[in-house]
């Protein structure tokens, strides 16, 4: 659960509203079971994490259903239903769903759990409904002194009171499947570390979501790997390939020096952390990434400004002119960190020979330099890049 609520976060890091922030900061983390306050506090958050997935528009698993005994305290429900204002009906309507079934009796759909939740947090936070009476009784008569409602539960609440806040979570409802068990970052970092080569398709889908994904597999592969180095051991050595990169990383006006990507550029060659990407856009990659490009490969550039954006690094600007150009395939100015000097380098087509008399596979070493025009590896601290 925990999982999909970071990918929600993740989805969710670009909106500033109060109630989205209060959200982001929710985690799911199982209390001692032995805590018998802790533990109904963590199963109202779930029960009301889960009737907010609904809401947003997820499909829930066959196997959970909502259950609300325990969870709702008797003096609450009965301040529901003596509510008399003018949102009666639905407080009188919640208290009857949130309330514990007896045997026999079928439990309530999620929808119907999200509904109750949401006249409950309007039921809080209205000045005269009665709920600041019974929090003030609950205080009183409680050994601990807590409120009957905690911060995180708030939290989860407050969601409900806002149209947009559903909406921006069913967002994410195209990654949702009940039917895995793990998480496919840490999936994918132990394929890596195993040697195998991991493909993530990004070619379908939203371009937000896209991002967001991308930016948590890597987060884990830093993560991981800072965490091998940190305790002495020697991390695996794992290589990133971007494509399309401008679409991945941050741009170039973005001067967040926290990114995972630049994080990656500054700090991955010492964690083994090997970070290639290809674009034709220089222009559109974060000046500190390209800072901490180590190995360059340029292929034809036809716009003056992304030229006069690569003659900032190296001797480019020696070359600019032939850059803007020749459009020969396969013909790159390469810089590499074991050469001092930029070099006009003509790339013989990568063929693969074979026994029939099929035409054989075929590849270009700059991966058709008429598209895919500027290559590059990441490395820093004098490292050799990979």
């Amino acid at each position: 659960m925990q999982t999909g609520k970071e990918i929600i976060d993740v989805m969710l890091s670009t909106q500033d509203s109060k109630y989205l922030s209060n959200f982001r900061q929710v985690r799911f983390e199982a209390p001692d079971p032995n805590d018998r306050s802790a533990t109904t506090r963590f199963g109202r958050h779930v029960l009301t994490y889960r009737a907010l997935l609904a809401r947003a528009g997820f499909a829930p698993p066959a196997n959970i259903q909502p259950v609300t005994r325990g969870l709702f305290n008797a003096d609450l429900l009965q301040s529901l239903r003596s509510n008399a204002g003018s949102n009666a009906a639905s407080y009188q309507s919640a208290a009857t769903v949130l309330q514990p079934r007896q045997s026999g009796q079928p439990l309530p759909t999620w929808e119907q759990v999200a509904s109750a939740l949401q006249s409950l947090a309007e039921f809080m936070n209205e000045r005269d409904s009665g709920y600041s009476t019974f929090e003030q009784n609950y205080v009183q008569s409680s050994n601990s002194g807590d409120t009957w409602a905690d911060e995180t539960l708030k939290k989860l609440l407050e969601m409900f009171r806002y149209a947009n806040g559903p909406r921006l979570i069913g967002a994410v409802e195209p990654q949702h499947t009940s039917n895995t068990q793990t998480d496919y970052a840490a999936d994918i970092y132990n394929d890596l570390v195993a040697g195998k080569l991991v493909i993530v398709d990004q070619s379908s889908g939203e371009p937000e979501l896209n991002k967001s994904s991308s930016e948590r597999i890597m987060w884990h592969i830093f993560r991981m790997q800072q965490s091998e180095f940190r305790e002495g051991r020697l991390p695996s050595n794992v290589v990133v390939y971007v494509e399309e990169a401008h679409n991945i990383l941050p741009a170039g006006s973005d001067l967040d020096m926290q990114t995972v990507w630049v994080r990656t550029a500054k700090e991955g060659a010492k964690y083994n952390i090997g970070l290639v990407y290809a674009t034709q856009e220089v222009s559109s990659i974060q000046r500190n990434i390209l800072k901490n490009t180590a190995n360059w490969f340029i292929g034809h550039l036809n716009n003056a400004d992304e030229t006069k954006e690569l003659c900032k690094f190296y001797d480019f600007a020696d070359f600019e002119p032939s850059i803007r150009r020749a459009q020969d395939k396969g013909f790159l100015r390469v810089k590499t960190m074991s050469n001092l000097f930029v070099i006009p380098v003509q790339v013989r087509r990568f063929e693969i020979a074979t026994s029939q008399a099929a035409p054989a596979t075929t590849q270009t070493t700059a991966s058709n330099t008429q598209r895919r025009t500027h290559a590059r590896n990441s490395s820093s601290n004098g490292n050799t890049a990979r």
